[in-house]
């Protein structure tokens, strides 16, 4: 089902809810940086959902959910974790050590994995990922190392229908990831297993192909998963009415229960 209108308001939304309602807590992935979430905030803001967009530091599944932790249990709420790309390992990942403050799951092109699976696993179950041959890599001082997108080539890979000027300044102010993290697998039984969750994705998606996120939004039982027509990696860009509204509607559900 495509959807990508702001019109296309949940039934269940947030302005009756109580004082308490969870917080929108917007994990960005590889490659992207927190204000990639702007249009999404905006329109979350205008409903009244207090909402968060956390820097990720793409450093590990581990220690970049760690940091997740620390800074929704610093708002002192619940919270809907919504996870773009890697983040959606993040999510996971955090959602098992914040127990009962999370009240609900949104995916957005992103990673919905099992135990033991890793990013560079899934994004390799489907044929369709161009993104290897786009990869710039260097050595990191503390081991390892570390991929960046072309900049030359970032728009067509990662977000081909943004506008061009948009396109470029994600280039330039793109966030790296290094290779442990895209490699480190789930760790805990993921939290989609007793939360209610949600899936956002385009059918253009060049990063982590339409059909092994449908493959994985199918296995964890998603409410509602919404396909962009069009809708490239950069989703949360290119239509964040459609992506608002699944946010909206999963602290909806949840804020009502």
């Amino acid at each position: 089902m495509s959807q990508n209108a702001a019109e296309n308001v949940p039934e269940n939304t947030p302005e009756n809810a109580p004082e308490d309602a969870p917080v929108a807590v917007l994990v960005h992935g590889a490659f992207a940086e927190s204000a990639s979430w702007a249009e999404v905030v905006e329109t979350l803001h205008d409903r009244g959902v207090p909402t968060v967009a956390v820097a990720n530091p793409l450093r590990s599944v581990d220690s970049d959910a760690a940091y997740l932790v620390d800074v929704v249990r610093g708002l002192g709420r619940p919270v809907v974790l919504v996870g773009h790309s890697y983040g959606g390992m993040v999510v996971t990942e955090a959602a098992d050590a914040l127990g009962d403050l999370v009240r609900g799951l949104v995916y957005v092109a992103a990673f919905v994995p099992e135990r033991g699976e890793s990013a560079l696993e899934l994004s390799g179950r489907h044929p369709g990922s161009t993104l290897g041959e786009t990869l710039l890599s260097y050595p990191l001082t503390g081991g390892g190392q570390e991929f960046r997108i072309d900049p030359a080539r970032f728009a067509a890979q990662f977000a081909a229908d943004v506008p061009a000027a948009t396109a470029e300044v994600m280039a330039l102010t793109q966030r790296p990831v290094t290779e442990a993290a895209l490699a480190q697998p789930l760790s805990v039984e993921p939290a989609w297993k007793r939360v209610p969750s949600w899936s956002v994705y385009g059918d253009a998606d060049l990063n982590i192909p339409a059909a092994a996120q449908e493959e994985m939004a199918e296995r964890a039982g998603v409410r509602h998963s919404t396909v962009v027509a069009g809708g490239s990696h950069a989703v949360a860009v290119s239509h964040p009415d459609a992506v608002a509204t699944a946010v909206l509607d999963a602290v909806g559900v949840v804020a009502l229960a």
